[in-house]
């Protein structure tokens, strides 16, 4: 993922997007208000820090890689990322997770392809 402010690149990291199965949708979003600095989802067991909803309000979601009971990074999470491995949501390292989270505010718009 690669984050401009103009033509200037202010921000790059490895991401993962979504399976085949369950993609990540494509196009042009505006960030949305939805935001919090952790989540546990039921449905997949999992627990991430850092979210920010891009598409339908908390249901597409750029966060970090899943996360342990302790807040660590799931090492064979960390692993997949580069390669398309959620649930639809965007994957990053909880320190970038976090970066974008502080630094990237509703109505900013992002491009997805």
């Amino acid at each position: 993922m690669i984050i401009y402010s103009g033509n200037q690149v202010i921000f790059k990291t490895t991401v993962s997007t979504g399976t085949k199965d369950s993609p990540t949708p494509t196009g042009k979003f505006a960030i949305e208000a939805e935001r919090g600095d952790f989540f546990y989802n039921e449905e997949s067991s999992e627990e991430a820090y850092y979210w920010v909803s891009f598409k339908d309000h908390g249901t597409y979601l750029f966060h970090s890689v899943p996360t342990d009971c302790n807040g660590n990074e799931i090492k064979e999470e960390a692993e997949k990322l580069g390669t398309p491995c959620s649930h639809g949501c965007v994957r990053m390292s909880k320190e970038d997770a976090k970066w974008f989270y502080e630094n990237i505010s509703e109505g900013v718009t992002v491009s997805i392809h």
